[in-house]
């Protein structure tokens, strides 16, 4: 009988050691997560708040237009709404600050991130931090965030990081693929499209784009954004090296300047953009990137006259 039993036992492991293993667990895998369902909003006074914000981000000159100094919307760089992993999305970004940034050298709230986001991104000034305006769109990235682990890293986080490209980003590969992916939304020149007084699709560089101190003017985050979504409903047609080209042609075009100039490109450029991520600075075809950038502000500024 005690033989027997440890017959078996030995059997069993001998089964076991055969069968192949289960795969394991990547012990620094970011935890997934999907955002309520856009009909969830609750119908109460918080609500509205949150309905609000949710207006806000989508058409952000209507429903902010006194910080805002372009014509593009929160969701022009983060799409659906803020949902879409692999674009910067709402959900992803809240559960993470407060957090320090090496941008400004200290911790940044969550609504200093905002004003951040008005300042660079939409051209504009900054919301105070407790103005009705980043108070919605706090409520709606909170609610984005609903039953969301605090304090990590999601996937989707961001934008997608791509790795060092075979070679080095160029400008006539980048206007060559713009060509044949880009233009037919936002324009042969960059200058996006328009439906009556609303755009449709966003100016990505020029007067009417985000200035030059705007993450998005990064050569790596315009990449991986492009990689991750672009073209609209055909993410993933590009290349890397064709998502890294088609990100130095649209940032090696003039945009408005960075609101943080220093009184010359070059000491602009020494202070905040002194990196191989940013053509800030830099000669492009026989231009120095920032020497005839538009005024920041936009139509803030030509509304100031």
């Amino acid at each position: 009988m005690k033989y027997a039993l440890i017959h078996r036992l030995a059997l069993a492991s001998l089964l076991a050691a055969a069968l192949p293993a289960a795969p394991a667990l990547a012990a620094d895998a970011p935890p997934a997560f999907t955002p309520p369902a856009a009909d969830a909003i609750p119908d109460n006074e918080f609500g509205k708040v949150v309905r609000e914000g949710e207006q806000i981000f989508l058409h952000t000159p209507q429903r902010a237009a006194k910080f805002v100094g372009n014509d593009l919307t929160c969701a022009s760089c983060h799409l659906d709404a803020g949902r879409r992993a692999d674009s910067a999305p709402m959900w992803a970004a809240y559960v993470l600050y407060p957090a320090y940034r090496a941008k400004n050298g200290h911790v940044n709230t969550l609504a200093e991130r905002l004003q951040g986001c008005f300042r660079y991104s939409m051209n504009g000034e900054s919301p105070p931090a407790d103005d009705p305006t980043l108070v919605a769109l706090q409520s709606y990235m909170y609610w984005l965030a609903s039953k969301a682990p605090t304090g990590v890293k999601l996937a989707g986080q961001g934008y997608r990081k791509l790795p060092a490209p075979p070679q080095k980003p160029d400008y006539l590969r980048g206007k060559t693929a713009y060509a044949q992916y880009c233009a037919v939304c936002h324009g042969a020149e960059g200058q996006g499209q328009k439906n009556g007084r609303h755009w449709v699709f966003p100016a990505l560089w020029g007067e009417h784009s985000f200035n030059w101190g705007a993450g998005m003017h990064q050569i790596g985050n315009a990449a991986g954004f492009i990689k991750a979504n672009m073209p609209l409903g055909q993410a993933g047609l590009l290349s890397d090296q064709e998502a890294w080209d088609v990100a130095y042609f649209m940032n090696a075009h003039e945009r408005p300047q960075d609101p943080r100039y220093q009184g010359s490109v070059a000491q602009t450029r020494a202070k905040y953009h002194d990196s191989d991520d940013s053509l800030y600075g830099m000669e492009v075809n026989g231009h120095l990137l920032g020497s005839a950038a538009p005024p920041s502000g936009g139509k803030l500024r030509a509304a100031g006259k």
